[in-house]
């Protein structure tokens, strides 16, 4: 079909299609097979992770229920990773799943639950961690018109767009509150304090499908800590024409709906983020967590030499994940529910 709709709609069909969608096609690659992500980079950020996964389990007493929900799960690779990381204590006590539309892979670990949906309610006692989850949450589009007056964009299975009503509603009010475009060239100071019109062309993504969806999951746990890792800008730094893109084997491609490629968009964790909410970058995060870049000590190659090559490795690998023009410049949105799992990431967090 090649039917006119909004860019949420068409994103849905896309990458969730039960027959051809990007990420549920039988046999497809999934998400490594197109993309790099944290968890492709290096078993340090798993064992990050199961740090993390540490430091909740003791802040919560040692609970026998102990569970690690990933969301987004890919192909299972940081579930895979997190439980050859974890002491054998912990692991013993673990239950872990993986929510992921896609069907089971084969040859899974079978300790490791596989999950179309979130878990009920409350029904979670652990750690939820969601790794470049939301950016995949289909939002709509809008740009503004000639007037300023943001309009949804339409989009066809090909990728031709165009511009349909105003918004309105929720998402209008989402816009109103999370959104700043840049006024018109002709805005006066005084228009520019009453809300003169935006500047005509202005792209945004309305991220309220994503601020749903997190509070659904935090929503899961009954006690414990929720954290996503994405892409992510804040308000007053919004990009003005939008982040809407695709990839396919490895390269940024033009994002079309026809179940081609990925579609993704930058997340405004700010608008996700409840009350009780912390905000990091992945650097500050991974720092606290005990991966950095720094390289090993040269004298190191004298009394070790494979430990001097392999502690090279963790660093570059560290390096990577934690630079600041790159993965490290992600944004880390923590969300405890309970009191004992606040500040884990701050220094000396335990």
């Amino acid at each position: 079909m090649n039917e006119w709709c909004g860019w949420r709609d068409a994103t849905e069909r896309a990458l969730y299609g039960p027959d051809d969608g990007f990420y549920t096609r039988p046999g497809g690659p999934g998400p490594a097979g197109h993309f790099r992500t944290s968890v492709h980079v290096s078993p340090l950020y798993a064992g990050a992770v199961a740090t993390l996964l540490c430091r909740v389990d003791d802040a919560l007493g040692h609970p026998d229920g102990l569970t690690l929900v990933d969301v987004g799960a890919g192909r299972g690779e940081l579930l895979t990773g997190v439980l050859a990381a974890l002491p054998d204590e912990v692991g013993a006590r673990l239950r872990p799943y993986a929510v992921e539309r896609a069907a089971r892979p084969q040859g899974l670990d079978p300790r490791i639950g596989w999950l179309a949906e979130l878990p009920a309610p409350g029904s979670v006692t652990g750690l939820l961690f969601a790794n470049e989850w939301l950016d995949n949450v289909p939002v709509d589009v809008v740009e503004t018109d000639a007037d300023g007056v943001p309009r949804r964009v339409l989009v066809r299975a090909d990728g031709t767009e165009r511009l349909g009503g105003p918004v309105d509603g929720a998402d209008a009010e989402w816009l109103r509150r999370w959104w700043t475009p840049p006024l018109a060239a002709d805005a006066t100071e005084d228009t520019a304090t009453t809300g003169g019109a935006p500047a005509p062309g202005i792209r945004a993504e309305i991220g309220r499908p994503r601020d749903e969806a997190w509070a659904r999951a935090v929503r899961t746990l009954r006690a414990g800590l929720a954290v996503a890792a994405d892409y992510a800008h804040e308000r007053g730094g919004r990009p003005l024409f939008g982040t809407l893109t695709g990839f396919r084997d490895g390269r940024e491609v033009h994002p079309v709906p026809d179940g081609s490629c990925d579609i993704t968009a930058h997340v405004a964790l700010d608008a996700c983020a409840g009350p009780s909410a912390e905000r990091l970058t992945q650097r500050e995060a991974l720092h606290a967590l005990g991966v950095d870049g720094r390289r090993p000590p040269l004298a190191l190659a004298s009394t070790d030499p494979a430990g001097y090559v392999r502690a090279l490795s963790a660093a570059g690998s560290g390096a990577e994940l934690t630079d600041p023009a790159g993965l490290g410049g992600f944004g880390w949105l923590l969300e405890p529910v309970g009191d004992r799992c606040a500040g884990l990431l701050k220094p000396g967090g335990a």
